[in-house]
């Protein structure tokens, strides 16, 4: 460890460096896991291995820490203290799992909405609730990134170009390095692009081969593929059609068969599918699970940072299911259609809500009803956000920044989170030490 002298009357201070490894980013889903983060005096200054997106997840690592009801500063404590009164009279209460924080702070979360009988719901609800539907009612075939990295020589990135959201996804995981299967790397895999003529809809500048497809005939491609890969069609009658559907899907369906590991890689965020059929995630899954058949394939939905991945895993392992729970009755039910957040604020239905994690990576119009009602945040940056001049709020520390534990990634394998800095109280601690003072 590395000091130098600033200088100044007195004592000398001393300018502290550190670098700390095996840092885990919750930037976008990838959670890469191998950055090396570099600090000077309780200040990030430079996150080695992190992409632009990486960059300005980590800043310099420096957050407010205050805590306020309708803005004007008080002690933490008294801020827990109002926060339990106005959830105590609460008769219909929400709590909602913002991004960025850990799955040890989500399990308090949850803990606190069964004390409550309160409704609990997450960002997924609102940005990525179709895939999730789909995974549910037809199964899905899927793999870890690692698997996609050592054994998928055909890869087929439907209508995303991960460069965009997910910027190291072809460097760590496909199609550029090399795998137990695929030993060169990107000159031993085969990268389909899908354009769909859609914003963001395109694929990756570098595709060895180029598809485009039309919003509306998106989903009969899937299907038609589908149907060809399963034998249903032969390829050679499907291509002779007039129809543009049965010639794209004539094209794809052999390059698919031919390869010994095919993955569809595609997004599974609404930022990128505002406008296309809804049951687009169906048939994604349907076409994965056709083609371990004739092959073996596997499908990789992209998921945004922030642990949202490590919500869905939290509600589904401590209630059974991964978004829209109501503990209203005693016990969790299960509403994904009428019970999500945006459709209880919308209706009216909800009294009192409680924010955790990072108010600022709620969507907008989701916030702007959460606004309409006496609410609480537990977060980062909670003294910056919206809710703020009327609501009660505690800054807390970052996960995986100010805050050690465990983060899923966008496959769902857990991974660690190192503190590189120090910060203000943790989010698990306050929704901990919130749910105390009910019960007091």
């Amino acid at each position: 460890m590395d000091r130098r002298a600033r200088g100044s009357a007195g004592s000398p201070e001393m300018a502290v460096k550190r670098a700390v490894p095996n840092v885990t980013c919750l930037g976008c889903g990838c959670t890469c896991d191998d950055m090396e983060v570099l600090t000077i005096d309780r200040r990030i200054v430079e996150a080695r291995n992190a992409c632009a997106l990486g960059a300005a997840w980590f800043g310099d690592g420096v957050v407010p820490q205050r805590s306020s009801i309708a803005g004007r500063d008080v002690v933490v404590d008294e801020a827990i203290a109002a926060a339990s009164q106005l959830l105590g009279r609460a008769t219909s209460p929400l709590v909602y799992l913002a991004p960025d924080i850990s799955s040890e702070t989500q399990r308090e979360a949850v803990a606190l909405a069964d004390a409550l009988g309160a409704a609990v719901d997450s960002v997924t609800s609102a940005t990525a609730l179709e895939p999730l539907l789909a995974f549910q009612e037809r199964g899905r075939a899927s793999a870890t990134l690692g698997e996609l990295r050592n054994r998928a020589d055909v890869i087929v990135f439907w209508g995303v170009d991960p460069a965009l959201r997910y910027p190291r996804f072809t460097t760590r995981y496909a199609p550029d390095p090399a795998g137990l299967q695929v030993v060169d790397g990107r000159r031993s895999r085969t990268v389909i692009a899908v354009d769909i003529d859609a914003p963001g809809g395109r694929g990756p500048v570098d595709a060895d081969r180029r598809l485009a497809i039309a919003p509306s005939d998106e989903v009969g491609v899937l299907t038609a593929t589908a149907a060809i890969v399963a034998g249903a069609v032969r390829s050679d009658a499907s291509s002779s059609r007039g129809d543009s559907v049965w010639r794209t899907a004539g094209e794809l369906a052999p390059l698919l068969v031919a390869a010994h590991y095919a993955a569809l890689v595609a997004d599974g965020e609404a930022a990128d599918a505002a406008g296309r059929d809804r049951a687009r995630s169906a048939a994604l899954i349907a076409l994965a699970q056709a083609l371990n058949g004739p092959t073996r394939a596997a499908l990789c939905t992209l998921r945004a940072g922030g642990n949202r991945s490590g919500a869905d895993a939290v509600l589904t392992s401590q209630t059974g299911y991964p978004v829209a729970v109501d503990f209203t009755r005693g016990y969790p039910r299960y509403r994904p259609y009428d019970g999500t957040a945006g459709a209880r604020l919308s209706r009216g239905d909800v009294d009192a809500a409680i924010v955790i994690g990072a108010a600022s990576l709620v969507p907008p119009d989701l916030l702007s009803m959460i606004a309409r009602v006496p609410a609480i945040v537990f977060g980062p940056r909670a003294s910056e956000s919206a809710l703020a001049q009327r609501g009660i709020v505690v800054d807390t520390g970052v996960a995986g920044i100010h805050e050690s534990g465990t983060a899923l990634r966008m496959d769902d394998v857990p991974l660690p989170l190192r503190a590189v800095l120090d910060g203000p109280r943790s989010a698990a601690a306050l929704t901990r030490a919130l749910r105390e003072a009910l019960a007091r």
